[in-house]
């Protein structure tokens, strides 16, 4: 796994879902994934580990906080090479980036509040 500085830009809507004051910023700071990835000799014997990675990035993006702003974390999903990665970024809580996924493009924008509860969201799916 790689992480690298980053900035995400949000459109109306999705400021203020993460931002419920008047926030007139289109840019936030974030950390992207640039690389993360399981050697296939590997996914079966340590099952969970690229999950287990994502949190390990949330924990770098929140303690780094205290020092640089980082609000979340971004990847840019490679659909071409595997068309259903998104799925695994989607249980992993990440959302679809409005502004960055518009016309054809090799990855699809995805991105991650480092700042919800990700047990929140299960039981909102559960409920």
């Amino acid at each position: 796994m790689a992480l690298v500085s980053d900035s995400i830009r949000l459109s109306i809507d999705e400021r203020t879902t993460h931002f419920p004051e008047k926030i007139m910023f289109p840019n936030f700071p974030a950390i992207k994934i640039g690389k993360l990835a399981v050697s296939s000799i590997y996914q079966q014997e340590y099952k969970g580990i690229g999950s287990l990675m994502i949190e390990l990035a949330r924990g770098i993006a929140q303690e780094v906080n205290d020092s640089v702003a980082c609000k979340f974390i971004t990847v840019d999903a490679d659909i071409e090479n595997d068309e259903h990665v998104t799925d695994f970024y989607y249980k992993n809580n990440f959302v679809l980036n409005k502004e960055f996924n518009k016309g054809k493009r090799r990855t699809i924008s995805m991105r991650l509040n480092i700042f919800d509860d990700p047990q929140a969201a299960v039981q909102e799916d559960t409920a």
